[in-house]
């Protein structure tokens, strides 16, 4: 890849120019901490990125979204660049944004065909008709492929769900139908003792409990999937409630002990 320099003079698409930017941080001469990285030792940046900007959309901070829409593109950019020189399978991040365009492209036959969506109606139709296309490219043999094991359990939770009732699987998370495949557990029944045998102040074992908890955090993220709520949103939304309570009466507190 052919090193560019940033800045020159004309007409500048700064698109390009960051490409330019990047190739010049990480081509030889350029930044030291830059050429050690690798696709590996990048991901917890990206991780800490798309968090970053989660942030700044969820608290409505336009300037720190922008930069974080930067930072995450630099990701980007970075991984891209590692991959130009690989020596098996290179790319770099021109194939990326064709392989991409090529895909939305494909992925919306009722935009760039003209292709009327014939099954169901409104977002249904689209999400199935998006669906069928991904298992044709994917040639996928359970819906449950590409969810990616270390997303969070909350986040991929209302992912399987979401899967599995698009494809008509909804009784087997629980959902109504006569062959749901999620066994009824114990409730939770918060102030109960136990017998001091390996049982928790609820009176339940403690793999029994742990079971109990995590079918009702099932239910509660399969109520929220039915009523079109992103259940790690929402929870996040409620957190961040609990930390400016938090932070206020931290900041009351003096005046509470005067």
């Amino acid at each position: 890849m052919t090193t560019s320099e940033p800045n020159h003079p004309g007409p500048v698409d700064p698109l390009r120019e960051s490409v330019a930017v990047m190739d010049r941080l990480y081509s030889p001469g350029g930044c030291p901490w830059d050429r050690e990285q690798t696709h590996e030792t990048l991901v917890r940046y990206l991780l800490e990125e798309a968090h970053e900007l989660a942030e700044a959309i969820e608290t409505g901070d336009r300037a720190g979204m922008r930069e974080e829409l930067g930072d995450l593109l630099l990701q980007v950019l970075f991984h891209a660049r590692i991959a130009s020189e690989d020596p098996v399978a290179p790319f770099t991040v021109d194939d990326v944004a064709a392989d991409l365009v090529t895909k939305l492209v494909r992925r919306h036959p009722h935009v760039f065909a003209d292709a009327a969506v014939t099954t169901g109606d409104g977002h249904a139709a689209l999400y199935a008709q998006w669906d069928e296309i991904k298992q044709q490219e994917k040639q996928r043999e359970s819906v449950l492929e590409g969810i990616p094991l270390a997303q969070g359990a909350l986040a991929r939770a209302q992912k399987v769900l979401s899967r599995a009732q698009r494809a008509g699987l909804g009784e087997a998370v629980g959902g109504p139908g006569p062959t749901a495949v999620v066994a009824p557990v114990p409730p939770v029944v918060p102030g109960e003792t136990g017998d001091g045998r390996g049982a928790t102040s609820s009176g339940m074992p403690g793999d029994a409990l742990e079971r109990a908890y995590g079918h009702e955090l099932l239910e509660v993220v399969r109520r929220a999937q039915a009523d079109g709520v992103d259940a790690e949103t929402a929870l996040r939304v409620a957190l961040l409630e609990v930390e400016q309570a938090i932070v206020s009466a931290e900041g009351d507190a003096p005046a509470r002990r005067g």
